[in-house]
């Protein structure tokens, strides 16, 4: 089920019926992925952002040696290729994928920078948004840079768990990403992860089932 482009932080605070008019000044453009397609290929230019409404996707980096990096899931609701968007000419350095059947809204960028003819109230909101999301895709940049500062998988991946705590609100919690996608985004090799968590879990640090994780309180840690 997609989501109400007025639930998304792109178009927060601007009503459906504000919306409907808006997109059309924006040339929006709404397509469907399936599972494993390209969404973006590294190296191509584009103008426009995507809003993922379904499903997930993946932005992943190859360097020059064909080494495969994961550096952020897209979920419902979140904007990709922003940046890209608002240099003119810039071929993208990462590429874009399904990670399931998937449902992208296209919106042109030169569009959403310029005031339309129609000078739409709604639009300075809409600019305002996009410099919101903007700021918080950096945030979440420099959070991997976190993660991926320690020198040890054990460091890498307690990193990322105490962030996922922490944005849940609580020591349950699950990650949107498989084995080889966590490794990826952690820079780290799938096995020796693999390998890691069991003794992690061990250790009595952590609990996991597939995708749901379980960590100690603060209490629980000072008795060990």
């Amino acid at each position: 089920m997609e989501l109400l482009l007025s639930e998304t932080p792109l178009f927060q605070g601007i009503q459906e019926a504000e919306i409907s008019a808006l997109l059309q000044c924006l040339a929006a453009q709404k397509r469907s992925y399936r599972k494993g397609d390209v969404i973006f290929s590294e190296g191509t230019v584009t103008e426009s952002l995507g809003i993922v409404l379904s499903g997930m996707a993946l932005i992943s980096f190859c360097d020059a040696w064909g080494n495969h990096s994961i550096l952020g899931n897209v979920a419902p609701g979140t904007v990709f290729a922003e940046v890209y968007a608002c240099i003119p000419g810039e071929p993208l350095r990462i590429s874009v994928s399904a990670a399931e059947d998937t449902t992208v809204l296209f919106l042109n960028v030169r569009r959403v920078l310029s005031t339309c003819t129609n000078a739409c109230p709604f639009h300075t909101r809409l600019v305002r948004n996009l410099l919101t999301v903007c700021a918080q895709k950096s945030f979440q940049l420099s959070q991997r840079i976190a993660h991926t500062s320690f020198k040890s998988i054990r460091g890498r991946l307690m990193s990322y768990f105490s962030e996922c705590a922490k944005a849940s609100g609580s020591n349950r919690f699950q990650i949107p990403y498989n084995r080889q996608q966590l490794a990826d985004y952690l820079g780290v090799d799938r096995s020796a992860m693999s390998s890691e968590l069991s003794k992690i879990q061990r250790d009595g640090l952590i609990c996991y089932q597939r995708n749901e994780f379980l960590l100690k309180s603060p209490e629980e840690f000072q008795a060990l």
